[in-house]
């Protein structure tokens, strides 16, 4: 046991928080929330989580892990997990799914298809599936208008994504991981803060250190707006056979979160 509720209950009870901290555990709070509610909607055997190693989804997984510990303790199944991989995914993500997969015990499938195809694959060999808990949030795309509960989109394969983290900003995922002092993926130590695949991620300037291509971790970048610079930096510098390539891809297997 990883005792993560316990944890999250002393967070929770941070004494004189910063200005910072107050944000992060009112979010933490809200979140907690609407995961209790889906499982008392959706149960085990209804609820599984869209995990892809990212630091959102980390906060996502520590938070339902939390649920389920508190409601279970060591009698709770292991958790139905869903890896749907994007194209020219990063060793060290993968490795670090592989990773979280034993440490938190979690029944990954792990499906390389676009999102589309990858939801209806999944949920074909798991039917009870009825929910899937997302790391979406707001600035993400498709992320502007949903809330805590939405259906998929017409035309999708259809079961509710459960959004539990759609309103948190980028320094409260940080200052809820640094304080919860569980491993990581390491690429966030190497000046990346949002991982796409190897074609289209490149460490975030903002946080460059000098000229030898050295970085600052991501948890130092202070302006959230600032978070996707890095893959706009490798658009940039994209050759034009490569981004025609992505431009036939962006809709399908680059695409990170169910709509």
């Amino acid at each position: 046991m990883i005792a993560l509720w316990e944890r999250i209950q002393d967070f929770l009870a941070t004494p004189d928080p910063s200005p910072q901290r107050q944000r992060t555990i009112q979010r933490t709070r809200e979140a907690l929330d609407v995961i209790k509610e889906a499982h008392s909607r959706y149960g085990t055997t209804r609820l599984a989580i869209s995990y892809n190693g990212g630091k959102d989804c980390l906060v996502l997984l520590l938070l339902h892990l939390a649920v389920l510990e508190h409601a279970l303790g060591e009698a709770r199944p292991a958790v139905q997990t869903v890896y749907v991989t994007i194209q020219d995914p990063f060793e060290e993500v993968d490795a670090f799914v592989q990773e979280s997969a034993k440490r938190y015990d979690l029944q990954v499938e792990r499906i390389n298809l676009p999102m589309k195809e990858a939801f209806a694959t999944y949920l074909a060999a798991h039917p009870s599936v009825e929910a899937v808990l997302v790391g979406t949030r707001r600035g993400d795309p498709h992320g502007a208008k949903l809330t805590y509960f939405d259906m998929t989109d017409q035309g999708w394969p259809q079961f509710m994504r459960v959004n539990p983290i759609i309103d948190w900003t980028y320094p409260e995922i940080w200052d809820f991981l640094l304080a919860m002092e569980e491993p990581y993926c390491v690429l966030y130590d190497r000046g990346y803060t949002s991982l796409g695949g190897t074609g289209d991620t490149l460490p975030n300037p903002a946080l460059s250190k000098d000229a030898n291509h050295t970085y600052q971790p991501a948890w130092a970048l202070k302006n959230g707006d600032e978070e996707r610079l890095g893959r706009e930096e490798a658009k940039r510098q994209q050759k034009p056979e490569v981004m025609a390539r992505n431009r036939r891809t962006s809709m399908d297997h680059t695409q990170q979160r169910p709509r």
